[in-house]
């Protein structure tokens, strides 16, 4: 057997036992699939494309070796009877967690806190009926609304971030909201420094989520 001969047996053979261990190789994980489902501040209302929140927030969890598909069900406008009624074809590509961030138009709007409340805990029961882990936004009422409407309000988020099993973010808006040079000119809509904000002080509470769905993926 010649030394040319043998090298290319050699060769042969390492390739065909390479070929046969990428058989049996362990698919890779897919990215944890996140619907995030919301209002313009989801959407990214009044944004340069590529500064909305949900691309920034995939773009900070892939800088810290996070993959994940962050899909964008922000419709600006929408109220908690909206998201209610476009939840299942939301669902329809069955996401592993949710961001659920609803509420800011319902009070805009002056409905009544009992019916933002009754919505908000119906779109909560589905999903924890379909074992989705949720992230759950925050929102504060405008204080020119009255004190009254204040306080029902602003107790919605708390009372049921304790009656289901959600990770709990108080304020979406925290350390953005009525800053004058992290908003738009609305005053209402951050803009891309401000949800460059908002990402990095939401982004522990996503890493939680994404744990989470990771878990229930594994043991379901």
């Amino acid at each position: 057997m010649t030394g040319r001969f043998k090298f290319l047996l050699s060769m042969l053979l390492a390739l065909s036992l390479t070929a046969f261990a990428a058989g049996f190789a362990p698919a890779q994980a897919r990215p944890v699939k996140i619907l995030a489902l919301g209002t313009s501040l989801t959407q990214g209302y009044g944004l340069p494309p590529g500064t909305e929140f949900t691309t920034q927030l995939q773009a900070a969890l892939k800088a810290q070796g996070i993959e994940a598909d962050i899909v964008n069900a922000g419709v600006s406008g929408d109220t908690t009877a909206g998201g209610l009624s476009r939840l299942d074809w939301s669902l329809a590509d069955h996401p592993d967690a949710v961001i659920l961030e609803l509420g800011s138009n319902d009070m805009l709007r002056g409905v009544p806190p009992s019916e933002t409340e009754k919505n908000l805990r119906a779109i909560l029961t589905k999903l924890s009926k379909d074992h989705i882990p949720v992230l759950f936004t925050g929102m504060h009422a405008q204080r020119n609304l009255g004190a009254d409407y204040v306080k029902q309000f602003d107790s919605i988020y708390p009372r049921l971030a304790k009656e289901f099993p959600v990770i709990f973010y108080p304020f979406v808006l925290d350390g953005v909201a009525l800053n004058p040079k992290l908003n738009q000119a609305d005053g209402l809509h951050p803009n891309p420094a401000g949800v460059k904000i908002i990402v990095k002080r939401i982004l522990p509470d996503v890493k939680k989520l994404i744990a989470k769905a990771s878990a229930a993926k594994k043991d379901p």
